[in-house]
């Protein structure tokens, strides 16, 4: 896995030194991976996050190391989101359930 500089907004050439492929390889996976859309500055420039350059590897991951097609790492990525979801609906579950626990606790004591 490449370094990420610790910055706030990359440029798109910045991006595509980080990850190794072209500037057009970007705009193509804009279009086709929903969940990848850099903001655009007010000049019309594309500002990527550092999320955004981590899901760029990610991606990249999915098509060029491990042979996925496009569609297939769309929903490789998609499945990915729905089970960080359920992973923080379960700790939230556990969380007010310990919460709910301990206001018993401080309340038996008054």
């Amino acid at each position: 896995m490449p370094e990420i500089p610790d910055k706030l907004f990359f440029k798109i050439s910045e991006v595509c030194e980080i990850v190794g492929v072209e500037p057009y390889v970007l705009r193509f996976w804009e279009t086709e991976f929903p969940n990848f859309a850099p903001e655009k500055s007010k000049a019309g420039h594309r500002v990527y996050k550092r999320k955004d350059v981590e899901n760029v590897l990610r991606i990249k991951e999915l098509l060029y190391d491990r042979g996925f097609t496009i569609a297939g790492a769309r929903k490789q990525l998609s499945k990915s989101r729905r089970l960080k979801e359920v992973d923080r609906d379960e700790v939230l579950t556990r969380v007010r359930n310990e919460l709910q626990d301990i206001l018993t606790l401080l309340r038996r004591k008054t």
